[in-house]
């Protein structure tokens, strides 16, 4: 993927890339963002990510160095923070031949998603989103969410811990099954 260099608007170290993200959508901005989390700066790795915007809208995902486009791009960087974010801004007409690129091409909400904890976040970005774009985006979510077996594994977690709390809390312990 070729996209030419935009415009810088912001280059700062972030403890929330849904900073960057918010920022993108409330400007209506059509660019790019580079987000590389703390391993890359901390570790003197390379992993980062692209993520275009149209109209503040997240586009697609490209990672340059797995090679990884999508929602795998996103997912190369996915981390705890600090992460280094640089924000362009770029003609709609230079990014026209990258927006072409399916296997780039993200659900709108995916990068808040992925990269920050800000529901209201993924539903404003939703909103904004053209209708055309939010065509499968709840079973990509669904999907995505699936495939997650660690957060699967820490929600249950917290629900036997919590069992475990209110079967205390009622005189119930003896019902508990170990």
């Amino acid at each position: 993927m070729r996209i030419p260099r935009g415009d810088l608007l912001r280059s700062r170290v972030v403890d929330d890339p849904g900073t960057t993200l918010a920022t993108a959508l409330d400007r209506r901005l059509t660019g790019y963002a580079v987000f590389e989390p703390q391993d890359t700066l901390l570790l003197d790795d390379e992993t980062r990510a692209v993520v275009t915007f149209e109209d503040g809208v997240p586009t697609l995902a490209y990672c340059p160095d797995t090679d990884r486009g999508g929602a795998d791009a996103l997912g190369d960087v996915t981390g705890p923070g600090p992460y280094s974010v640089d924000l362009y801004e770029l003609d709609r007409a230079a990014l026209a031949e990258a927006h072409e690129a399916d296997d780039l091409r993200i659900p709108p909400g995916l990068p808040a998603e992925r990269l920050t904890d800000d529901r209201d976040l993924v539903r404003r970005t939703r909103e904004v989103a053209p209708d055309e774009r939010l065509g499968n985006e709840g079973t990509d979510a669904v999907a995505a969410f699936l495939e997650d077996e660690a957060g699967i594994e820490a929600i249950r977690e917290r629900a036997r811990e919590e069992a475990r709390t209110r079967a205390e809390e009622w005189g119930l312990t003896d019902a508990l099954d170990d």
